[in-house]
């Protein structure tokens, strides 16, 4: 083993690697004997492509290049798809129109079934067979202040004449009609509420092809409802989380909610794109699901009638995406040393499909991650003061570091806020630890997987809790001599690049910082991003203007003065969620400050990087501004940055 400085090792886990290890994979679906999937290619400019696994076991494209299949409702977009009777139903990224096309009828080319017409976007497809029309979310973009978000009936017959069915509520999503086609169900929910903090179950009678007599069923303003589906016996299920906890519940005839199977676990995640799913029927009596528990994802059957529930045990440890139809499921998983692969659950068995090749490296170069807690600042109004991350040893089977050296450290913050880092193969974290980092990958208080009172304890202390959580861990491991106190960094991308942000500005344990398309401005926020988020700081901050001054007090930019250490800053020019004034305005302050930064932007990028060379590019101008700040020789060459206010 060669001897060198934490940091500086030569690493297999290149950013060329994590771009071409494994493409995107997402939204399983079944049709007529043949397996569909969305397929992310960053090195085709991020084309979102529809495959087909035939039942020859042939995999091809459905969409040719340079199509892709997109949608951009609510900004993150989802569900752009759906295969009905072998035909593709799709939102073609280019101009956002849905279109269908015969799969099976090899030179078709995709007709569209919507207006030309710029202002409108398209997600959640729902097939009504009986009257020949797809029923999905429509987003209106306009003079308005804000766009319109509805439920719209789309004909098949090529007409283009769209009929809204539902409207009134800020955000719509999740449009399911019942096996017999009588009943029709979906979610929406209101500012400020996001959709993990509370929405609205509506069923509706369904006759020609319209919506009657609609209610409202479960839900609202303080319960969570996730992916409503009809069981093939005619039964509503969803997931709640009014027990604290995301559990499936089934509702009676008489509109009462059951719980189908109590647990302290988590059966859904938060709704951030559409079609999000993690539970399905494998007939009437049994449902195939996944849930969470301690950062680790489970794949188990529930039997509708004992309410029991069956563990199928595998080596992944993230499970998404769950589609099940025929008696078989599909889903997308990856464990802590493979990459994501489609896999298949079909008579208790579990079998990979596609994907998930192996990875051109020994396991010597992969860092095992490690659940743990650790204390932190206590909660007000709870109990609970310990924080949830992941931990990853400095690890290269071809590298030691000189005796007594202590490895840097580099602290990983999660966006949404409301998200969670998992314990499966993340080669972001991987990068870094086989290159001699220690990582730490904080689920602070706010992160899903946890219970809801774990994430409401963000609510009001954004800035605050998350910070607190970050710097505790960093603490945490400088303590326990797993990391060097003087070289801590700490990196991040959206709300995640907020939190880099504040924990430099209002703390001292981190050395350096990178945001990635992150926030210095709260206020500037509030004001210039988009309708899903809009109000999302109302529970997380307070409600603007009213809550100003304190929208003041937690933006970096307004606290520069307390900011000395060197941040880089890598921004896509086409956010439209986090835009890019943001990172410019923060460069500007700390250039006038004359502290050492870097900037970085990226032409035709929006809110995170989907082109390879522009991932390549950010992952090597991030380890050479380490390299200044810590001072160490990388052992691999790459591209350097401009680094500001530098000797």
């Amino acid at each position: 083993m060669k001897t060198a400085s934490y940091g500086s090792w030569k690493s297999p886990i290149t950013p060329q690697l994590i771009t071409k290890a494994a493409p995107g994979l997402d939204q399983p679906h079944w049709d007529n004997g043949n397996l569909y999937w969305l397929e992310s290619r960053p090195w085709e400019s991020g084309r979102n492509v529809v495959m087909r696994r035939s039942a020859d076991g042939t995999v091809s494209d459905v969409l040719p290049a340079p199509l892709g299949a997109r949608s951009k409702v609510h900004e993150y977009g989802g569900a752009p798809y759906l295969v009905a009777d072998d035909v593709l139903y799709f939102c073609l990224d280019a101009d956002q129109r849905i279109y269908h096309l015969p799969v099976n009828n090899e030179g078709a080319l995709p007709e569209p079934l919507t207006p030309e017409d710029d202002s409108l976007r398209y997600a959640d497809f729902c097939i009504d067979v009986t009257n020949q029309q797809l029923i999905c979310v429509c987003e209106k973009h306009g003079s308005g202040h804000e766009p319109e978000n509805t439920l719209v009936a789309v004909p098949l017959d090529g007409s283009q004449q769209l009929t809204t069915i539902a409207s009134g509520a800020d955000f719509y999503s999740n449009p399911r009609i019942s096996p017999n086609g009588t009943k029709i169900s979906w979610l929406c929910w209101h500012h400020p509420q996001m959709p993990w903090d509370g929405t609205e179950l509506w069923l509706a009678d369904f006759a020609n092809g319209r919506p009657h007599n609609a209610h409202k069923v479960a839900g609202g303003p303080n319960e969570s409802i996730f992916q409503p589906q009809w069981s093939p016996d005619g039964k509503l299920y969803f997931v709640s989380d009014r027990s604290n906890w995301w559990n499936i519940y089934r509702l009676g005839d008489d509109l009462q909610a059951t719980n189908i199977c109590p647990m302290d676990v988590e059966f859904a995640t938060p709704q951030w794109v559409f079609g999000m799913s993690t539970y399905g029927f494998l007939d009437a009596n049994r449902i195939v699901c996944c849930y969470t528990q301690q950062s680790c994802w489970h794949l188990a059957t529930i039997d509708l009638n004992s309410g029991d529930l069956h563990n199928h045990p595998s080596d992944y440890s993230d499970i998404s995406a769950l589609h099940a139809q025929g008696g078989n499921a599909f889903f997308i998983a990856s464990s802590a040393t493979t990459a994501p692969q489609l896999a298949q659950f079909t008579d208790n068995h579990i079998s990979p499909v596609y994907g998930g090749k192996p990875l051109p490296f020994d396991d010597g170069f992969i860092s095992q991650p490690q659940a743990i807690s650790y204390p932190s600042v206590k909660k007000e109004g709870t109990s609970d003061r310990y924080a949830q991350a992941i931990y990853y040893p400095p690890t290269n089977q071809d590298y030691q570091a000189p005796q007594g050296e202590l490895p840097p450290l580099m602290v990983m913050c999660h966006g949404g806020p409301t998200a969670a880092s998992g314990t499966s193969l993340n080669l972001k974290a991987q990068f870094w630890a086989s290159r001699g980092f220690a990582v730490l990958d904080v689920n602070y208080h706010g992160s899903t997987g946890f219970g809801r009172r774990y994430r409401d304890a963000l609510k009001g202390n954004w800035g605050l809790c998350d910070v607190d959580d970050v710097v505790a861990g960093a603490n945490h491991l400088a303590e326990k001599q797993l990391a060097d106190p003087q070289r801590m960094a700490i990196r991040g991308g959206s709300a995640g690049g907020y939190t880099v942000l504040a924990a430099l500005t209002f703390h001292n344990t981190f050395k350096a910082g990178a945001s990635l398309y992150g926030i210095g401005d709260l206020e500037m926020l509030a004001g210039d991003t988009h309708k899903f988020e809009a109000r999302y700081m109302d529970s997380l901050v307070g409600p603007y203007p009213e809550s100003k001054a304190i929208y003041q007090e937690r933006s970096p930019i307004h606290h520069i003065e307390q900011l000395d250490s060197p941040v880089i800053f890598l921004q896509g020019l086409d956010d439209k969620v986090v835009p890019p004034n943001q990172a410019e305005a923060m460069t500007a302050a700390l250039n006038q400050k004359k502290i050492a930064n870097a900037y970085v932007p990226f032409m035709g990028e929006g809110h995170g990087f989907r082109k390879a060379e522009n991932i390549i590019r950010a992952y090597e101008a991030e380890l050479y501004f380490y390299s200044r700040v810590f001072d160490f020789e990388l052992a691999e060459p790459v591209e350097p940055v401009r680094i500001n206010n530098m000797d």
